[in-house]
């Protein structure tokens, strides 16, 4: 095991790796920017270096910065936890090049997922199912519009490159093919410095559903069961439940089996995320996989008892999967998570600010993720979530009524946050009897 993991991130996750690091007797390493000199990761984690000024430009995402903290802290490995360099592959090979163990994928594992369009191909020819749509980035409208005609309007631009909902084009008519293409190419260069943008069947009613994956570095990977991220806005989650509504054991034991093997195939090491859009007659369709540890990783942890990321430490460090993750892997109960972001629940427009007074949830089945606490500043420079409220029930409707106790329960007074949001969701007849999918804000009108 390592003797000492620089944590490149902050907020909740570093504090949650953190914690993992600790319960592995490993010394941990806090990088924060000149906003961040109070929070709580550099207080908690048993060393600190400055990296840079507030914006994430300068700090966070300096992989120079980082990889100077890592040598003058003499550290073993790097977490990147998610967002920023996460799913970086130039820095995943540089922390290499530096004697530096990156926890996480293989850079090679991370370039290829990346790419969405390479992942597509790459997934169709592991045998996971994806949408139709085109093998390779588009060249013109015209080559677009020769693939809508072959399967169909309506269709989705999506950027190559892509996340986030950015770079994305809904096209139902032909008329309206060539603007989008234009706009979607233009949204993705600006984005993400890359314009490539590929066209997949778009489905109109989709849930979302995603797939919690480790791999070691022995050819080995396993599934931990699914995820139902399908309350969403603009592309963003705001709430997430495991197991998945109506998603039955032998359904899942039979994705595990697919997944065991595609990313087995392809080498995959340390912990992902594949992600899947659902149709109405409940076929899976591969959208992506994000090469890195997610948000809503705490409601697997939830259902399944697995440490995720101490899982990630283990795996990094050369540990066998079969001696990380207990084998079969059983899905006990049911969680719900609930993001909290500082932001306006009617207008969703950001709100940082000092927190006058924050006082956490608890009492049974109730896990809280924050690094937030009373006299701290939400800054305007990052992302807006200041706490990860976790549910757990032995049933559904135990583990909704443990939330709604929770939320009413949480006090976060100085900014607005997403809370009465996630109140009004949970109030609903639709959310109460499972009967969603990834229109649900939309039609509640928000």
């Amino acid at each position: 095991m390592f003797e000492k993991v620089l944590i490149a991130n902050r907020g909740e996750i570093a504090l949650r790796v953190v914690a993992a690091c600790r319960d592995l007797g490993v010394k941990t390493v806090a990088v924060y920017s000149t906003a961040d000199r109070d929070s709580l990761h550099v207080s908690y984690a048993d060393e600190a270096v400055c990296i840079g000024a507030a914006p994430s430009s300068q700090s966070y995402l300096s992989v120079p910065a980082i990889i100077s903290a890592s040598e003058i802290a003499n550290v073993d490995a790097i977490h990147p936890g998610y967002g920023f360099l996460a799913e970086d592959a130039h820095f995943a090979e540089i922390c290499g090049d530096c004697g530096i163990q990156f926890i996480g994928p293989s850079p090679e594992a991370i370039r290829l997922m990346g790419d969405k369009a390479q992942a597509r191909r790459a997934a169709q020819d592991a045998g996971i199912p994806v949408l139709p749509g085109s093998q390779e980035p588009l060249q013109s409208p015209s080559e677009a519009r020769g693939y809508a005609e072959e399967i169909g309007l309506p269709v989705i631009l999506k950027a190559s490159m892509g996340g986030g909902g950015r770079g994305m084009r809904i096209v139902r008519s032909a008329e309206d093919l060539e603007g989008a293409f234009q706009q979607a190419r233009a949204e993705a260069e600006a984005a993400f410095g890359a314009g490539e943008v590929y066209l997949e069947k778009f489905v109109e009613r989709p849930r979302h559903i995603e797939f919690q994956v480790l791999g070691d570095s022995y050819g080995k990977a396993v599934s931990l069961g699914e995820r139902e991220c399908s309350i969403q806005r603009r592309h963003q989650k705001l709430l997430e439940e495991a197991p998945a509504n109506g998603f039955g054991a032998d359904r899942r034991a039979e994705m595990a089996a697919i997944l065991s093997k595609a990313l087995s195939a392809i080498g995959y090491s340390n912990a992902g995320t594949v992600e899947f859009l659902m149709d109405e007659d409940g076929e899976l369709y591969f959208i992506e996989l994000n090469a890195r540890i997610q948000v809503e990783h705490p409601v697997t942890e939830a259902v399944t008892g697995v440490d995720l990321v101490k899982s990630q430490l283990l795996l990094a460090a050369g540990e066998p999967l079969d001696s990380v993750v207990p084998q079969p892997v059983e899905v006990r109960g049911h969680a719900i998570e609930c993001r909290v972001n500082a932001e306006d629940p009617e207008t969703f427009m950001p709100s940082a600010g000092k927190i006058n007074d924050f006082s956490a949830p608890g009492g049974i089945g109730v896990r809280v993720d924050t690094a937030a606490y009373s006299g701290s500043t939400v800054q305007p420079y990052y992302d807006s979530l200041v706490a990860k409220i976790t549910a757990h029930g032995a049933s559904r409707p135990e583990a909704i009524q443990r939330m709604k106790r929770a939320l009413s329960m949480c006090r976060l007074d100085g900014i607005k946050t997403s809370i009465s949001l996630h109140r009004r969701i949970l109030e609903t007849a639709a959310f109460a009897e499972g009967r969603y999918d990834t229109r649900f804000i939309e039609e509640l009108g928000i």
